[in-house]
């Protein structure tokens, strides 16, 4: 673990962090096969299980996916897993890897690391002893120094264009279930050396609106630096907010926001109904070559998504995926992986 002597130190220019923004090169993808049935329940968990296979089967055609199992679900995961996907076994509590996986910075030195937010299941509201050491865990296995930051927040948090700007959401970064009494300064003060910082765009979130107080990767994502994709969704009014924010915005460079609104599905397919689902086109994940997207049975939205997706990302191949019961469950593609970069 790196001491707070050399945090501190990297808090000095030229020798700091910096997160690279998810479209650069990737080293692999991590995932995590931790699906237990107290937590999904007898409807849900095989579907999550085989979305989570098909996702990782997926990925694994453009990058090599290393795959955490949970001992009690090896026989699952060895049934429906390629052989293109790594497989190592570590206790688990859950699947979303984007939350519990550590977030990788590089140094001036090209030298990296992992980044331990401190995983406290969103605020202590789920089972999280296994899941909180998943970042140690991938730090080792990636032979990454291990960062160890003062705050509590999760993967599904952060936004980063990898050229100094983020979008985070205060409704679960500036909350007393995570950081108790820690102000915007203070949080931004501790975040900034970690991650290269220079520029923090506020969006509000909501508060309690589902399990994650509100995760960015859920309203607001970078295409490109000065680029952002928004969700926007006529049933939930903080997007338009978010919206406005954004077009506002200016990033460390100075550089006016360019802001494409995605637009919600209307029409989704209700398989499972759920108050947790998470109906939307922001939470696509960005690999080597392609971008892994949802699809929801709204013909009109998503092929607007589609196209959306295919004239921001030229090069790359856009694979949209069914992945329903994910999405019943509060997540997205994004939500169940995390990127080592190359």
């Amino acid at each position: 673990m790196i001491s707070r002597r050399a945090l501190l130190l990297a808090a000095t220019p030229p020798f700091r962090w910096r997160m690279p923004d998810e479209t650069t090169p990737h080293k692999r993808t991590w995932m995590t096969f931790g699906a237990h049935q107290n937590i999904w329940g007898a409807r849900l968990i095989a579907e999550v299980q085989r979305e989570l296979a098909t996702i990782a089967e997926t990925i694994a055609r453009f990058e090599p996916v290393s795959m955490l199992v949970e001992p009690t679900v090896r026989k699952e995961a060895r049934q429906l897993l390629p052989a293109t996907v790594e497989q190592i076994a570590a206790p688990l509590d859950d699947l979303w890897a984007r939350d519990t996986a550590p977030v990788f910075v590089f140094g001036a030195a090209k030298n990296k690391a992992a980044v331990d937010l401190n995983f406290n299941g969103w605020g202590e509201k789920q089972p999280h002893d296994r899941d909180a050491e998943v970042a140690s865990f991938i730090a080792r296995r990636a032979g990454a120094a291990r960062l160890q930051s003062d705050l509590v927040l999760e993967g599904g948090g952060i936004e980063v264009d990898g050229q100094g700007t983020a979008v985070i959401a205060e409704s679960c970064v500036l909350n007393d279930n995570r950081n108790p009494g820690v102000t915007k300064a203070d949080f931004e003060r501790a975040i900034r050396p970690l991650l290269g910082l220079e520029k923090i765009i506020w969006l509000p979130g909501v508060k309690g609106h589902d399990i994650t107080d509100g995760h960015t990767d859920f309203y607001a994502r970078f295409a490109a630096p000065g680029v952002v994709l928004c969700g926007d969704d006529p049933a939930d009014p903080i997007t338009k907010q978010h919206l406005k924010i954004l077009k506002a915005a200016t990033d460390a460079a100075g550089r006016a926001l360019e802001v494409v609104p995605l637009k919600a599905p209307t029409k989704p397919r209700n398989r499972f109904q759920s108050k947790d689902l998470a109906v939307g086109y922001v939470g696509f994940y960005a690999c080597n070559g392609a971008i892994i997207a949802q699809e929801f049975g709204d013909a009109k939205a998503d092929a607007a998504a589609l196209a959306t997706l295919r004239k921001l990302f030229p090069s790359r191949q856009i694979i949209q995926l069914n992945c329903d019961a994910l999405a019943a469950g509060g997540g997205t593609v994004h939500c169940v992986t995390q990127q080592e970069p190359a």
